[in-house]
């Protein structure tokens, strides 16, 4: 089984979606579930993983709708106000619905460099095991050492790694991002896409000789048995299809065993999200 672990849908809207720039103006529309299967079928996926992309309750309850209604639609990762104390009460709106499988805030695009640390934030973390629930990690390169703190606090807690944590590929560095997500990669619980680097390089000049440094990094430090694959569909459409990307990893874990592939084409998914 192979299973898209990171994607979007939305209906665009040029407020909600202030972060689509104009160099994102190709994703400045709809994005629903038809067109994601007409996109998976074309790459042989069987299932995905659909992920929040505004951080509202309502948007957690769409989401779920839309998987109560699409099969493909494996598993959900909403949005609760996990800094709010009442959060236990939001978890519990949507404890019987068995497609919602982690929560996520977007911690990256938080002003305060210490948010993850946050006591408040912590709390509502810790109330995600009640409801065994993941959390999926979204931050960038230069809050990596604060995550890392962030995990140990959690040790029991399932971690997933959104986006490799967003390196410079662009300008090709390579540390400390590469040292720091090792050190990351040393707590069991954590999980890692590997999702997201075509927007993290020139979106029209990337090559796969330029990203293969940062997955061979993810999966020298994870191994494939807590790598899977993403798409970031349809952010990704602004620097490829859906599937080139798939084509791209792919070719990367083919020089892997077969289970070892399957482990990241889906198992890892099915595994940490109990898909």
């Amino acid at each position: 089984m192979q299973i898209d672990a990171h994607h979007h849908f939305w209906r665009y809207d040029p407020v909600q979606y202030e972060w689509i720039g104009d160099a994102m103006s190709v994703i400045r529309r709809d994005f629903l579930p038809a067109d994601l299967e007409r996109a998976i079928s074309a790459s042989g996926v069987d299932g995905v993983v659909s992920v929040q992309a505004r951080q509202t309750v309502e948007e957690t309850r769409w989401l779920l709708a839309m998987a109560g209604e699409n099969d493909f639609m494996r598993g959900v990762v909403g949005w609760v106000p996990l800094v709010s104390p009442a959060v236990g009460d939001d978890l519990a709106e949507f404890a019987g619905n068995p497609k919602l499988k982690a929560v996520r805030h977007v911690v990256q695009g938080e002003p305060d460099p210490g948010f993850i640390l946050r006591d408040d934030f912590n709390r509502g973390i810790r109330t995600l095991r009640k409801f065994e629930l993941v959390y999926d990690i979204l931050i960038v390169e230069r809050q990596l050492p604060q995550t890392i703190k962030f995990v140990d606090l959690h040790p029991e807690q399932v971690f997933v790694l959104d986006h490799i944590a967003k390196p410079g590929i662009a300008a090709s560095e390579l540390e400390p991002w590469r040292t720091n997500i090792a050190e990351l990669a040393h707590r069991p619980n954590v999980y890692c896409k590997l999702s997201g680097l075509v927007t993290e390089a020139d979106y029209h000049a990337w090559t796969e000789e330029q990203l293969r440094p940062y997955m061979d990094a993810v999966l020298d430090a994870f191994g494939p048995k807590r790598l899977m694959f993403g798409t970031d569909w349809p952010v990704c459409l602004v620097a490829c299809e859906y599937e080139r990307w798939h084509d791209v990893v792919s070719r990367f874990v083919g020089q892997l065993s077969g289970d070892e592939q399957e482990r990241i084409m889906g198992g890892s998914a099915v595994e940490a999200y109990n898909l």
